[in-house]
């Protein structure tokens, strides 16, 4: 630790003995630390907070060694493929016919027995389910057609299969009967009515 001389003081002091006079100077200095310095209690909590700083980048960069060995380790693994089978429906009692995939490695899992729908020997395909662009459509067109409703300032959004009605509409009568005529759309699950019954 370094240290400043902050004060000097002289004195003369004079000393007799019987036998002689003599006068000594006697010198006095105060020390005091000095404040420009590092000390030690510094340079100590600097040494700390490197090595800290050290041992977290070990751990980040071991932590991150670790999570890349796992992830090559789990693509390294061939993935086990179960058995297809699938089961065509029998009229007269037949066997079903199975069809099996080569696997790669001993099957550890069941097969799997996929079973047609029995729809009377056609193979037509599953009726679709309308997007919310064709409802919002559907419902545009069926308020465009009832004159009374096709007046009025009345905003449908469509989401998820959800209509909401959003608008001014003069009786509580009218109302309900937007909301029916939206819920009767295919594809509409439920109505969000926010219509405003005004006076005037």
């Amino acid at each position: 630790m370094a240290y400043d001389e902050q004060e000097t003081k002289r004195s003369r002091v004079v000393v007799e003995t019987p036998n002689t006079r003599r006068e000594v100077t006697r010198t006095e200095r105060d020390y005091t630390p000095d404040r420009g310095g590092t000390s030690t209690a510094t340079i100590a909590v600097v040494v700390i907070l490197a090595i800290g700083v050290v041992v977290l980048l070990l751990v980040l960069v071991m932590n991150r060694q670790t999570n890349d060995n796992a992830n090559l380790a789990a693509q390294q693994q061939p993935a086990q493929q179960a058995p297809v089978v699938v089961q065509q429906p029998a009229p007269q009692q037949q066997p079903p016919i199975i069809v099996q995939q080569p696997a790669a490695a001993p099957a550890s899992q069941p097969p799997i027995i996929v079973n047609p729908p029995a729809s009377g020997g056609s193979t037509a395909p599953a009726a679709a389910v309308p997007d919310d662009g064709s409802i919002q459509s559907e419902v545009d067109k069926r308020l465009q057609k009832d004159f009374a409703v096709a007046a009025l300032d009345i905003t449908v959004s469509v989401q998820n299969g959800k209509a909401m009605l959003v608008g001014t509409v003069k009786s509580d009568q009218l109302k309900k009967q937007i909301e029916r005529a939206v819920s009767a759309v295919k594809g509409v699950k439920g109505v969000d009515n926010q219509l405003v019954v005004s006076a005037g």
